[in-house]
């Protein structure tokens, strides 16, 4: 099946602030190494004034200056995160009208952990290649919530990225494929009373992250006829830095192919801005030709798994907009103290 649409631009945005791992260990007296453990060395903290729906809407601005396009050519605007700032208002609306998209667009938050943003860019795909839209917004980003002193504390980060969807003949990114595995498994949840995620500590990684990712990118593989030496990146879900370089072992990916997309190191997890991001920093560096494979994933649990191949057209836009790296490299070092009046970590009340 010839879908004939791809990535036509594509956006980033990481908050300044980042805290060191070894900072976090020290306040609640975990072994200093267990940043090495995890392969997340520093996280990205969204400032006082910023939420995932800030994020977002600086990596949209990007996205739209990179597809070169007149924002109310856009149908569909599509927000995928799980720290909406509101338990009851679509962030997607905001971020719509600031861009100058609304009225004439559709708009919706979607949920489904880290895999939101991904389940938008499905739906943005498939409204284009029918022809009910002419381009769409997907928007993935997170201000990532982790009860403090807990384990998920030392990844759960903030950042986000955006991608406008279009028809093949605009798109830097051609889309070749796309394959969803999804099943009920309990791995991590938030309770709708409760103020930060619990994990099940014995379905994180082999029943969840593990076997859908590996399934997802088997099924993709099959169904195009396609190897694993046949990409020249791939990009995984990063809840920490080690586990993409694990899945990619065990499915017959090189460290190589699997490096330029990983940032979790650098930056955390930003949840459903995580392979996005991973996504945006390849694309930073894509030759036309490559063909790069993106596999995000979310707990609950699912993953989907993309093929793009690069065109001539990413070398005329990639300039157009800030770098993945420029934000990483922008950076200021803050305290826990910061950090947790940044994340709104302790309550003030008047007496």
């Amino acid at each position: 099946m010839v879908l004939r649409v791809g990535i036509v631009g594509w956006g980033a945005y990481i908050p300044r602030y980042r805290v060191k791992v070894e900072e976090i260990a020290r306040v609640w007296g975990y072994d200093p190494s267990v940043g090495a453990e995890l392969g997340v060395y520093e996280k990205a903290v969204g400032g006082v004034d910023e939420d995932a729906t800030t994020i977002g809407l600086e990596a949209a601005l990007n996205a739209v200056k990179r597809a070169g396009i007149d924002p109310r050519r856009i149908g569909a605007v599509f927000f995928g995160s799980e720290s909406k700032p509101y338990a009851v208002k679509p962030s997607a609306t905001i971020i719509a009208e600031a861009l100058g998209i609304v009225p004439d667009t559709m708009a919706s938050d979607l949920e489904f952990a880290c895999r939101a943003g991904s389940e938008g860019l499905r739906a943005a795909f498939g409204l284009v290649a029918s022809g009910q839209i002419e381009y769409g917004l997907v928007v993935g980003a997170d201000t990532a919530q982790a009860n403090p002193g807990d384990v998920l504390e030392f990844t759960a980060a903030s950042g986000g990225a955006a991608f406008v969807v279009g028809p093949a003949r605009d798109a830097v990114a051609v889309l070749e494929g796309v394959y969803t595995y999804v099943t009920d498994t309990p791995d991590f949840w938030r309770r709708e009373v409760s103020p930060y995620p619990v994990h099940g500590e014995a379905f994180t990684g082999e029943p969840a992250y593990f076997h859908h990712i590996e399934s997802a990118v088997k099924g993709l593989m099959e169904r195009l006829g396609l190897k694993p030496q046949d990409f020249d990146y791939v990009v995984f879900h990063q809840p920490n830095g080690r586990f993409p370089l694990r899945i990619a072992k065990r499915l017959g990916f090189t460290k190589e192919q699997v490096e330029p997309g990983l940032i979790a190191p650098y930056i955390g997890n930003t949840y459903n801005g995580s392979a996005f991001l991973g996504f945006a920093r390849v694309l930073d560096i894509a030759k036309p030709g490559s063909r790069i494979l993106v596999a995000p994933f979310g707990s609950g649990a699912g993953s989907d798994a993309y093929s793009f191949v690069v065109t001539d057209a990413i070398e005329e836009k990639r300039d157009r907009a800030p770098k993945v790296d420029d934000y990483i490299a922008d950076k200021v070092y803050i305290d826990y103290a910061m950090y947790a009046k940044y994340r709104r970590l302790v309550l003030r009340y008047n007496m």
